[in-house]
C-alpha cells in the first residue's frame, strides 16, 4: 500500500458523514501550495504535467479584487488544473459568500480561506494571519461561504501568532471553524510573526513544530489535517503521511520542479516521465502552444520553467536562454526547444 492509499483508507475511516461538501477522502494527499506571485494559471498547467494527482491551488485572490476587479482574469484556469482550490483572502462574511458563489459558477473544486500570510499588507487589510485571532469573525465568514455554495470549503492557517504560541491557541480557533462547518486544515507548522519579520523571515525563522499539528490530528481524528512547511524532500513528506492525510509542499517544488514529478510517483505509483525533456515537450503541446495562441506572453510561461532542469549539467545555459531570449516580442515555443538543446541530453 502506497502513502496515497494509506492516507485515503486513514480518511474514509474519520471522515464526517454529516458534514455537507466533504472532500472526498485522501484527495489531499499531495498539495502543491498557493504562492504569491508563482503560482498562477500558467505554473499551475505546468504541475500538473508534473504531478496528475496533486491538488493544486491559485496565489491567494482578495475578496475586493474578485468584485471589483477583473474577475474573469482573476478566476481563469485551464480545465487540465482539476482539482483546483481558489485561496480567498478577507475578512467581510457577506463579501465572501458572494466570491464563494462566483467561484463554484466558475468549476474550482474548492474554496480555500488564508488565514496565514503574516505580510503588512495583508494585515492592513485585517485579513490572514492576524484573523487567527479573532475565530468567530473567521467562523461567521466560514459560515457564510459554505451557505452560498456547495463547494467544500477549507482552511490554510499557521500554528499562531506571535503571544499566542501554544497549542491550545490552535486547538480552539480549528475548533470555532469545526462549529462553522470546515473540517479540512492546512497547517503551516510555524507561528506567524506579525511583527518584526517579513514574509520570507516568516516562511523560515519561526521554528517547525510538526508535533502539534500531529496532535491536532489525534484529538480531531475526523478531521482532514495537511501539513505545511519545511518538507522539501521525498523522505519528509512519506514520513508526515504516516499520520497527516496530506502534505502540502510549495518552495521546494516551485524551484525544483522535477522532484514533484518524483513526489508524485513515489506516493501514487504514478509512471515517471521519461525525464525533464520529456515533461517540456508535453507542457509544450497541452498548454503553451494554445496559450501563446490566446496572446499569453511566452516570458509570463517560461519564469515557471526555471528550475526544471536544476542540477543537471546546462542547467545555468537553459536559465540564461530564457530569462534572454523568452522576453523578446513574438518569442514562441522555439525559444523553449532552443533553450533545451543547450543541455547535453538534447544533442
Amino acid at each position: 500500500m502506497n502513502p496515497a492509499e494509506r492516507a485515503l483508507s486513514r480518511g474514509a475511516r474519520g471522515a464526517c458523514p454529516s458534514q455537507e461538501a466533504t472532500p472526498p477522502a485522501g484527495t489531499h494527499v499531495l498539495c502543491v501550495a498557493p504562492m504569491m506571485a508563482w503560482t498562477d494559471r500558467h505554473c499551475r498547467a505546468f504541475h500538473r504535467v508534473l504531478a496528475p494527482h496533486a491538488r493544486l491551488y491559485t496565489e491567494m485572490v482578495t475578496a475586493d479584487a474578485v468584485l471589483h476587479g477583473p474577475a474573469e482574469r482573476l478566476l481563469a484556469f485551464d480545465p487540465s488544473e482539476h482539482p483546483v482550490a481558489l485561496q480567498l483572502g478577507g475578512s467581510e462574511p457577506g463579501a465572501l459568500a458572494r466570491c464563494a458563489a462566483l467561484a463554484q459558477e466558475r468549476g474550482f473544486d474548492e474554496i480555500n480561506l488564508n488565514v496565514g500570510c503574516p505580510s503588512p499588507r495583508v494585515q492592513r487589510g485585517a485579513f490572514g494571519a492576524c484573523l487567527m485571532l479573532e475565530p468567530r469573525r473567521v467562523a461567521a465568514c466560514l459560515a457564510a461561504m459554505r451557505d452560498a455554495c456547495a463547494v467544500p470549503v477549507t482552511v490554510k492557517c499557521r500554528l499562531g501568532v506571535d503571544g499566542h504560541d501554544d497549542y491550545p491557541f490552535l486547538r480552539d480557533f480549528v475548533g470555532a471553524c469545526v462549529d462553522a462547518g470546515v473540517n479540512t486544515f492546512a497547517v503551516h507548522a510555524r507561528i506567524a510573526a506579525l511583527s518584526g519579520l517579513s514574509p520570507a523571515q516568516n516562511r523560515t525563522v519561526p521554528p517547525l513544530r510538526y508535533g502539534r499539528v500531529r496532535r491536532l490530528k489525534q484529538e480531531f481524528p475526523g478531521l482532514a489535517v495537511v501539513l505545511n512547511g519545511g518538507i522539501r524532500d521525498t523522505a519528509a513528506a512519506v514520513e508526515a503521511l504516516s499520520w497527516a492525510d496530506g502534505v502540502m509542499v510549495g518552495r521546494g517544488a516551485y524551484r525544483n520542479p522535477w522532484w514533484l514529478a518524483r513526489l508524485e510517483q513515489e506516493l501514487f505509483g504514478t509512471d515517471l516521465p521519461a525525464g525533464p525533456h520529456a515533461v517540456l515537450e508535453r507542457y509544450i503541446a497541452e498548454y503553451v502552444e494554445g496559450a501563446l495562441a490566446g496572446g499569453v506572453r511566452l516570458q509570463d510561461i517560461a519564469r515557471h520553467l526555471l528550475g526544471l532542469f536544476n542540477g543537471m549539467p546546462g542547467a545555468r545555459a537553459w536559465r540564461r536562454h530564457l530569462s534572454e531570449e523568452a522576453r523578446r516580442p513574438g518569442a514562441g515555443v522555439d525559444v523553449l526547444a532552443a533553450a533545451a538543446h543547450r543541455l547535453p541530453e538534447a544533442a
